[in-house]
């Protein structure tokens, strides 16, 4: 389980342990919070008082501070499991729903022809159309694309990131993902 840590002004910033939350409840970096509580770290107790400290870690945190970089500038990095996910496991040549494991990254323009490798470049494929098209566009294989690829945007990128979101962590996400996103269907 993780927290979804965000900046103080509510954009995502990493997925972090409950352990890793607490140093920043401990430091007063947690600037507001929301979403049920996931932790409850205990510590020593106080000399003075007797009362046993503690830090209860909600499921999303926004922390002090603003990030040096313009994270909508950010490419999302390329993985097949975050690409399956983008294409819900539809093969793009045949429409067929399939296990990851019988997926392939395929791309429209071959690494062959200098393709390249990129959010814009590659779809989710089953082995035999990936076998098929080999190393031809889809027009020359006369294999038409079913659905355009897209770079996911810096929301989308978080959901695909994680696969144990909690609930009130994929409202929250879900609420600023694009409505053209294939995550809403």
């Amino acid at each position: 389980m993780k927290v979804l840590k965000l900046s103080a002004r509510g954009l995502p910033q990493s997925w972090i342990t409950p352990e890793h939350a607490v140093t920043h409840y401990a430091a007063g970096d947690v600037r507001w919070e929301l979403g049920s509580r996931v932790a409850l770290f205990r510590g020593g107790h106080n000399a003075r008082t007797g009362r046993q400290s503690r830090i209860e870690v909600s499921s999303i945190i926004g922390t002090r501070g603003v990030p040096d970089i313009n994270p909508f500038e950010l490419q999302p990095s390329l993985t097949n499991a975050k690409l399956f996910q983008r294409d819900r496991n539809l093969c793009a040549y045949c429409g067929g729903h399939f296990k990851d494991e019988d997926l392939t990254r395929e791309h429209i323009v071959p690494v062959a022809r200098q393709g390249p490798n990129h959010w814009m470049n590659v779809v989710t494929a089953c082995r035999a159309c990936n076998h098929r098209k080999a190393s031809r566009t889809p027009e020359q294989a006369h294999m038409p694309l079913l659905y355009a690829p897209y770079v996911p945007s810096l929301w989308e990128d978080f959901i695909l990131r994680n696969r144990r979101i909690l609930a009130d962590q994929m409202d929250f996400l879900m609420a600023h993902v694009p409505h053209s996103s294939r995550l809403l269907s």
